[in-house]
């Protein structure tokens, strides 16, 4: 059977964002479904609408193709293992991956006003593509992904690092010479390998508890069948002892799954949201190549014009010299009219590179401020959702340890009695 999801998006009246709870539901059919309480600025009443992984993906690739410099919210992996794929736990996972990803946007003062993700949020199925193809065609989107995957994520380092490799000795300089973007370059980098070090560790930290609780169970079970064999005392004493087991096993599977959507899967979480992170950076990176690149061809353009002033102003004197006693003053006139009609021409085509320089420069001084707001954002929010993933990861840890020193400790005077008998 394949799973759904019911989307709940209630407008808190104390906030400026939307709030979304999503709620899984049953289902043949490979969709996702929300419920939706519309924003202020959206018309009609609430509605039901039907929305797939591929959907989650469009809006994703259409918030990062407009919004240059905004920390766009990362997907969940697309499981290609077939056998995953729509299991309770992936299923919950991918659930929990949703949720956050469209809580982000949501909240995001920005992205909440786009107008994808009022299709995203209200149209129905039919419209909902209609208006996708209408969309696409006035901002010329191709129907691919610019973010065809978190693989795109995953190689974007060695992406930066060619884009980087591929500019000017100087464009390197200036770039270096920003140290803000240096910092913040350098920062982004080590945090990936940080928290993807600590992801891999909680996923062990998920096995140990796991295999820890399958082996309990099998103990436990073992343990029942010899007491079977024995009587009395130690017969009694061994079927606790195998009871205790099995309830520390399945207290064991529990905190393995809370470890896993409270601790693991967060970590996961801001390892994609940092590769999103990167995917900007390069973004940033790209929009100055293409500044620089419009002023240097601008400063040489310039460099041409005036030498062919020059060149105008000395060929019309021989022109108007070696025509000046026959008929031929209209040839000299066509030749300075040539100079001319050239000259206008670079003119022309200066000017639009300076028109576009100047859009180049506008581009690349809103994706820094926008990335240095991002960033301040990125940081608070990092700090309260760590927080909590390892509040969470502590309480439990101490909740199973004490759990498990209390079931030892009841059948130590059982035990006891048995050896010393």
């Amino acid at each position: 059977m394949i799973s759904t999801y019911a989307c709940h998006f209630i407008l808190l009246s104390s906030s400026a964002f939307l709030f979304v709870i999503l709620v899984q539901h049953a289902s043949c059919d490979a969709a996702v479904t929300f419920e939706i309480t519309n924003l202020p600025e959206y018309e009609g009443p609430e509605k039901i609408v039907i929305r797939r992984y591929s959907d989650f993906v469009w809006l994703r690739d259409r918030l990062f193709e407009k919004y240059k410099g905004v920390f766009i919210p990362p997907l969940p992996e697309k499981s290609t293992v077939e056998k995953f794929r729509f299991s309770a736990e992936f299923i919950e996972m991918r659930r929990q991956a949703l949720d956050v990803f469209v809580n982000r946007i949501a909240s995001h003062h920005e992205l909440q006003q786009s107008e994808d993700l009022r299709i995203f949020l209200q149209a129905d199925e039919q419209s909902e593509s209609v208006e996708k193809e209408k969309n696409n065609m006035l901002t010329h989107y191709n129907g691919k992904s610019k973010i065809p995957g978190n693989w795109y994520f995953q190689e974007e380092a060695s992406r930066l690092d060619a884009n980087f490799q591929g500019i000017s000795f100087t464009q390197r300089n200036q770039l270096k010479n920003q140290t803000e973007y240096e910092k913040l370059k350098n920062y982004i980098f080590q945090l990936e390998d940080h928290l993807a070090e600590a992801q891999k560790h909680a996923y062990r930290l998920v096995k140990r508890h796991r295999e820890l609780g399958q082996s309990l169970s099998d103990f436990g079970k073992a343990v029942k069948l010899l007491a079977n064999c024995e009587g009395n005392a130690l017969g009694k004493a061994f079927t606790e002892l195998g009871a205790k087991s099995e309830i520390l096993s399945i207290k064991l599977q529990k905190e393995a799954h809370h470890l896993l959507m409270n601790f693991e899967e967060p970590l996961k979480d801001y390892v994609r949201a940092v590769q999103s992170i990167k995917a900007t950076i390069a973004e940033r990176a790209n929009a100055f190549r293409h500044h620089y690149e419009l002023a240097e061809a601008i400063k040489f353009k310039e460099i041409d014009m005036n030498k062919l002033r020059l060149t105008r102003s000395e060929k019309l004197g021989e022109a108007e010299h070696e025509y000046e006693e026959v008929v031929s003053i209209a040839a000299a006139f066509l030749v300075t009219f040539w100079n001319l009609h050239f000259l206008a021409d670079i003119f022309v085509f200066l000017m639009q590179l300076k028109a576009d320089g100047a859009e180049a420069a506008r581009r690349f001084d809103r994706i820094v401020k926008l990335m240095n707001e991002e960033i301040v954002r990125f940081q608070e929010q990092k700090t309260l959702d760590m927080g909590l993933a390892f509040h969470e990861f502590a309480k439990g840890q101490a909740r199973l340890a004490n759990g498990i020193a209390e079931a030892w400790r009841s059948l130590l005077p059982k035990l006891e009695a048995c050896s010393s008998a």
